[in-house]
């Protein structure tokens, strides 16, 4: 101010001084007044820009004490006065009034902040050298703020993207942003209205523990096996087989015809004896040939091995299984475990066929002798194992995880009670598996929601439409009989009860399912071809899905914020982004760990902001 003040002195000078012409003589005369209106403009303006920043301060200093569990007004002002003052810091030109600052909390809970503070003037300092003091040097500016402690409860699911592509040290900036969030949506004082945050991981589904029977129903389990045949006569010793065009089989009082199929088992170095079926031909009483088989380049047979033959009772060598209820079709895919007596035949898919009463049979080659047990696992969608063809056309079986996938049929984008539809079942392969941070239900525990946060595991791909779903699930009160006690989500009462959704995500929405499975139209990295099942997404695109999940919460006025961390600002994952939020104001696209703290720390003072009543 003092360089503009001499500045202008020097100007008045020079034309004091100017002799050229009348109208330097007519603009010397008008020149003071219009100077003076000029500054006293420069200073109204100051004066209303200060008056801006000081309301802001002082709305951000009542919000802080109406945050506070302070019941006085002392305790309400030991609260907002260091934060006015921190708040006033970046405005060094003007000085806080603390003599004409107060704040109170009146008897409806609202606190209310006055507050004034000195502004230094261009006029009075532009005066006062060569006229001696007229005007005061300083003018005040006062503000008024009126909070309202608390207007209505808050339920905020936060959905978070724990998948592969999280690595790197992305998920520990996630953790760090997160916690910053629970600490401003969450208040220690949860009386006379509450606040409460869910967390929701996902990567290839979420995970609910505990939770997933009623949610996707419980999966069928097992019938007990009580027998497999499947040769007929006297299972024989092998003494040996050569290497040989064809191949010659010792086997005394063997009692074979020619024609007969032949089953091996026990050979461990001429393994390509095991798991084939074999045509009896130029049979004798302890020997017989393998017609048509060249065994020259096999590995040499070990009598040591124990090895053992029979004859099938069906051409094809199928093992019929005995298990009365076992509930299946032919056609369908079936597992088999805990078999006494066979090598080979546990812990794998088969396709069942000749189903009669309580017998069916398998598609392998049997390895052995039935001695005792078994189970056999129903092999469709809803069963405890689901056996399907993969892809390539392979049969696989994986067995039911706690995560679950997308819910089809009419309500596929609804909030519609899951006791009366189900969500998805959810079959995970080893390589691409349900994560081990499983879903946390509304709590105002903030200690709780922070070791969930930060114990969460990165890995597996991003089904972020199924993440978005139980975000939209974890506030809502059709949802209420997954969860209990404080964790139940209130009745839609948009006056009392603010319910917030915020999604985060790194990347591209690519794992979409069918029949419970990845299906094989599935995006890029959402794991091996080998891993799918051969039949397209029921739902369809995985971003597509998520879009329609998003209009379906926001027309029920919920709030959804949401949030692409180092997402291309003109991909995919940033437009679903755009799409799923509330408004333009409530998508965020932060490239780094600090805009990503920001980013959340914006949220939570938009989430919790009180209302400022006037």
């Amino acid at each position: 101010m003092a360089r503009f003040l001499s500045a202008m002195n020097r100007f008045a000078a020079r034309l004091a001084r100017a002799r050229e012409g009348a109208v330097a003589m007519l603009y010397a005369l008008a020149f003071p007044p219009l100077l003076l209106i000029t500054v006293a403009g420069v200073d109204i303006h100051r004066a209303s820009t200060v008056r801006m920043n000081l309301q802001d301060a002082l709305d951000a200093a009542a919000l802080a004490a109406a945050r506070s569990s302070a019941t006085t007004n002392e305790g309400i002002t030991a609260v907002a006065l260091p934060a006015l003052r921190a708040n006033l810091q970046a405005y060094p030109e003007i000085t806080l009034r603390e003599d004409l600052t107060e704040f109170t909390l009146d008897a409806n809970g609202v606190v209310v902040g006055t507050s004034k503070v000195d502004v230094e003037t261009l006029l009075a300092g532009f005066i006062l050298p060569p006229y001696g003091q007229i005007l005061d040097q300083t003018i005040q500016v006062g503000s008024h703020s009126e909070v309202n402690r608390a207007s209505r409860n808050l339920e905020v699911a936060l959905v978070l993207d724990i998948t592969g592509s999280m690595n790197n040290g992305k998920i520990d900036l996630l953790k760090d942003a997160a916690e910053v969030l629970v600490d401003i949506v969450v208040q220690t004082q949860q009386s006379p209205f509450y606040s409460k945050m869910a967390v929701v991981p996902y990567s290839m589904g979420v995970n609910l523990d505990t939770h997933a029977a009623a949610a996707r129903g419980t999966p069928k389990g097992s019938v007990n096996i009580t027998g497999v045949s499947w040769h007929s006569g006297s299972i024989r010793d092998v003494g040996g087989v050569t290497r040989a065009n064809w191949a010659t089989v010792t086997a005394n009082g063997h009692g074979f015809s020619n024609g007969d199929k032949v089953v091996f088992w026990n050979s461990s170095r001429m393994d390509e004896l095991n798991g084939r079926v074999f045509t009896v031909a130029n049979r004798n009483n302890n020997s017989f040939q393998l017609s048509g088989v060249n065994s020259s380049n096999w590995s040499s047979f070990r009598s040591s091995d124990n090895v053992k033959v029979a004859k099938c009772s069906r051409d094809d060598c199928a093992p019929t299984i005995t298990a009365s209820g076992h509930g299946l079709s032919n056609g369908e895919g079936v597992y088999i475990t805990d078999v006494g007596g066979f090598a080979g035949l546990n812990n794998r898919p088969y396709v069942v066929s000749g189903v009669s009463g309580s017998t069916f049979r398998i598609n392998t080659v049997p390895q052995g002798q039935y001695s005792s047990g078994g189970k056999s696992w129903c092999g469709r969608y809803g069963c405890t194992w689901r056996v399907f063809n993969n892809a390539y056309g392979n049969l696989t079986a994986f067995e039911a995880s706690k995560c679950v996938s997308e819910r089809t049929g009419t309500e596929a984008y609804t909030d519609a009670s899951p006791a009366s539809a189900k969500v998805g079942f959810n079959y995970a392969s080893s390589n691409n598996p349900c994560p081990t941070s499983t879903l946390m239900p509304l709590s105002s525990d903030i200690g709780a929601l922070k070791s969930k946060i930060d114990g969460l595991e990165i890995g597996g791909s991003t089904a972020g439409h199924i993440g978005a779903a139980w975000g939209w699930y974890a506030v809502s009160p059709n949802f209420s009989s997954l969860w209990t006690g404080s964790s139940t989500p209130g009745a839609h009462d948009p006056d009392r009860l603010l319910k917030a959704v915020i999604l985060m995500t790194d990347g591209e929405f690519n794992t979409p399912y069918c029949s419970g499975v990845i299906a094989w139209d599935a995006g890029d990295g959402s794991g091996a071809y080998q891993d799918k099942i051969n039949c397209a997404a029921t739902n369809g695109d995985a971003f597509d899905q998520a879009e329609a999940l998003c209009d379906a919460m926001k027309a029920q006025g919920i709030l959804v914020y949401t949030v692409g961390f180092q997402v291309p600002a003109n991909g995919a994952a940033a437009n679903i982004m755009r799409e799923c939020a509330s408004s333009a104001q409530t998508a965020y696209l932060p490239a780094s760990g600090s805009d990503l703290t920001d980013a959340f720390r914006a949220i939570g003072r938009d989430i919790t902001r009180l209302r400022i009543s006037k």
